[in-house]
């Protein structure tokens, strides 16, 4: 289907999509940490919520990435103080991977310093890793002194150490 409209409504509307998925990320994002405090399970919780027909929550992750979705909040929420709701989703996605790292830091204590990062794109099955929230993620954990290898299938030049999927064990 074809819409015509003008060029900034167009462009409004892209923007918009893109928010709209931020803002439901950061969503999930929150919910994993609010339960983390009840020590409930935010995955089996969104997937029963899920059952519900009118409601969708997104599962939590390691942040926002890619070119769209960790950008374009911003270029409808810079200079303008009635976007309070989108800065907030913008300031829980750009917290998440530091949120992820401790995590990590905190498991290595009890199983050891190696750590293997399985994806480094920006989602799932590409090969982009444009503002991918696993770098940040890598250079804290590798700043901790642990030792990060990473496997992706879809990425070919990463900027760590990458290895292949069945090498994992004789490592």
């Amino acid at each position: 289907n074809l819409h015509l409209t003008d060029a900034t409504t167009a462009e409004c509307v892209k923007l918009m999509e893109n928010t709209f998925r931020d803002v439901n990320i950061a969503l999930a994002n929150e919910f994993d940490l609010v339960l983390q405090e009840y020590g409930v399970d935010s995955f089996e919780a969104i997937k029963l919520a899920n059952k519900h027909p009118r409601v969708n929550i997104l599962s939590p992750g390691p942040g926002v990435g890619g070119h769209c979705i960790a950008v374009d909040p911003c270029f409808l929420s810079e200079n303008n103080e009635n976007a309070k709701l989108i800065n907030l989703a913008r300031k829980i996605n750009d917290e998440r991977p530091s949120i992820v790292a401790d995590r990590v830091i905190k498991k290595t204590k009890k199983y050891g310093k190696k750590v293997g990062v399985l994806g480094v794109a920006y989602k799932k099955n590409i090969d982009d890793c444009r503002e991918t929230p696993a770098l940040d993620i890598i250079n804290r954990l590798i700043a901790e002194g642990l030792e990060v290898r990473c496997h992706d299938p879809f990425v070919k030049n990463w900027t760590h150490e990458m290895f292949h999927y069945e090498d994992i064990e004789a490592w």
